[in-house]
């Protein structure tokens, strides 16, 4: 029995570029960068970037198919500190095609090690991606 193998996509030099300033942006309001596979060149690629978003809006802007998101987020944490962590989120809606679902599973590390980041969560609906949902993830990590 032959195993389908996983396709690891390349991750974009210009993307990767834009992930580390993006890492180290001085502004403070929440942000995201959008990004999609190229099945034709097996490479992540930037799709959107989105200023001063809010989880909602961002839900509201999210195609119906798989998207791997770096969402900058301002965090007010229950003792008044503000942090402002930086979120890899994988949208993967149910319904997408399989050799899709295997393209994007298997970039998802690649891309998570490539712009270093731990806070990795996933969504299997976009409705999913509220303030309310982010907050409780993120209050995991204390």
């Amino acid at each position: 029995m032959q195993s389908e193998s996983l396709v690891v996509c390349d991750v974009d030099e210009d993307l990767v570029k834009k992930l580390k300033e993006f890492r180290f942006r001085k502004e403070t309001n929440n942000a995201a960068i959008v990004m999609k596979i190229d099945k034709d060149k097996q490479l992540v690629i930037l799709e959107e970037e989105h200023e001063d978003i809010s989880p909602d809006d961002l839900k509201d802007e999210l195609p119906e198919r798989q998207t791997f998101i770096v969402y900058s987020y301002k965090y007010q944490h229950d003792d008044g500190r503000v942090s402002y962590p930086l979120c890899f989120i994988f949208s993967s809606p149910v319904g997408c095609r399989p050799e899709q679902q295997m393209m994007y599973a298997g970039s998802k590390n690649k891309l998570v090690h490539t712009v270093q980041l731990s806070k990795v969560f996933e969504i299997r609906n976009t409705e999913d991606l509220t303030e309310e949902w982010l907050r409780e993830k993120l209050g995991f990590f204390g």
